[in-house]
């Protein structure tokens, strides 16, 4: 942000950025839950969640849906966890683009127990999945919301990496 900018610009970004810290960091529970409701509301109405290949929705009512499947019911029911890292925000006046890391974690139910002092005996978790997330968001009436959320999982191929590159663009020539 320029040195110039007025209190008012800087106080703004500050409730931006934690307003849109808040939305992505509120995916998670919503997703480990299914509440559909929320993931209704986190979207625009013709939001895009664009998982790669054939995983493809649009509208927040085709997503918000999707949490309510029987395969994503079942995955709760074995103990679904995802887990965000901290986004990287890139404001832009009335949108803005964010770059987080997210990993789907499970139960490991064929994993030998293992005791923690203090934390008690668990088979552990396994490590499903590690993605690249890019969220695009505008800010509507009602707060920031997603327009589109694109995830690529991080598995040595380019797309992926892509997505990463481009929490860093703004850094090229400094």
């Amino acid at each position: 942000m320029a040195a110039a900018a007025t209190l008012e610009s800087r106080i703004r970004a500050i409730e931006d950025k934690l307003e849109i810290y808040n939305l992505i960091a509120s995916h998670p529970p919503s997703a480990d839950t299914g509440a559909d409701y929320y993931t209704r509301t986190a979207y625009v109405e013709d939001g895009v969640l664009d998982l790669g290949g054939t995983k493809f929705a649009t509208g927040n009512e085709t997503i918000a849906a999707g949490t309510k499947m029987p395969g994503h019911q079942a995955a709760i029911a074995g103990g679904l966890a995802h887990f965000a890292g901290l986004p990287r925000i890139e404001l832009d006046g009335d949108s803005a683009v964010v770059t987080s890391y997210l990993q789907i974690l499970t139960p490991h139910p064929t994993a030998e127990p293992h005791e923690v002092p203090n934390h008690g005996v668990s088979k552990g978790f396994r490590v499903h999945r590690v993605a690249a997330n890019r969220w695009e968001l505008v800010r509507t009436d009602d707060g920031w919301k997603i327009k589109r959320r694109t995830v690529r999982t991080l598995d040595g191929t380019e797309p992926a990496r892509e997505v990463l590159r481009g929490a860093l663009a703004g850094f090229v020539g400094k």
